[in-house]
């Protein structure tokens, strides 16, 4: 099975493209292209969340007080008129690094979560299998994420979990932010990697869920703290 057709079976036959992963954990060309998706979106978006986030920024007061007003209007002409070294740093290194750190993490989770009740699988299984099942979120969640800020023109309120259904909070509402953080996109990619990890570990798809998801509830639930303590610190 090609980088092609495993990165289409991801939606259309996963169990297959998982099982060929299991049999030979292929990753190299997957993560280049998972890499390049995420460059290239973020550069796309930079523009509307650079301009988003100076706005939250000019409106904290109590950030203007710590940081003194000369260093507070200086920050805010940097990120309003970013250098294009720095946008490029920014999007094409430090997210990409940070990135490949979290699906190595990720992937050592759940190897370690795996190992209470499976004695088969490799990392570099779990490794390969996770960068493909990532791909529901970099294509498909990203896809939708795209048209909604190039339609709204901002990365505000823009999201693809429970908050849409709370349209009229702010987004640094504790809440909002628990909301966002369940994202439906994310729910299927660890659903699908269920699969994955069955065919890795040897076991039943029910025990892997709970495995994914298990992984997917420690992630959120760090993901909601860093969100709630960053807008804490802008306000």
């Amino acid at each position: 099975m090609n980088l092609v057709q495993r990165i289409t079976g991801i939606f259309t036959n996963p169990r297959a493209v998982f099982s060929d992963l299991a049999a030979k954990p292929v990753w190299v060309g997957a993560l280049l292209v998972l890499l390049v998706l995420t460059i290239a979106f973020n550069l796309v978006v930079s523009p509307y969340a650079q301009k988003d986030q100076a706005t939250m920024m000019r409106d904290s007061v109590k950030l203007k007080e710590r940081m003194g007003e000369e260093k507070f209007a200086a920050a805010i002409e940097k990120m309003e008129n970013p250098s294009a070294a720095r946008t490029i740093v920014s999007n094409a290194v430090v997210s990409p690094v940070f990135q490949v750190v979290g699906l190595l993490l990720g992937s050592l989770i759940m190897m370690v979560l795996a190992r209470f009740g499976a004695s088969e699988g490799r990392f570099v299984q779990v490794f390969a299998a996770l960068i493909h099942a990532s791909f529901i979120d970099k294509i498909a969640g990203n896809a939708v994420r795209l048209i909604l800020i190039l339609t709204r023109k901002s990365v505000f309120q823009v999201s693809t979990g429970l908050a849409i259904l709370a349209p009229n909070l702010e987004i640094t509402n504790p809440l909002y932010i628990i909301l966002a953080n369940i994202d439906f996109f994310q729910l299927w990619l660890f659903g699908v990697l269920a699969i994955g990890l069955a065919a890795i570990f040897k076991i039943g798809v029910k025990k892997a869920a709970f495995i994914s998801y298990g992984f997917w509830i420690l992630k959120t639930l760090v993901n909601i703290a860093l969100g709630i303590f960053g807008t804490q610190m802008m306000k």
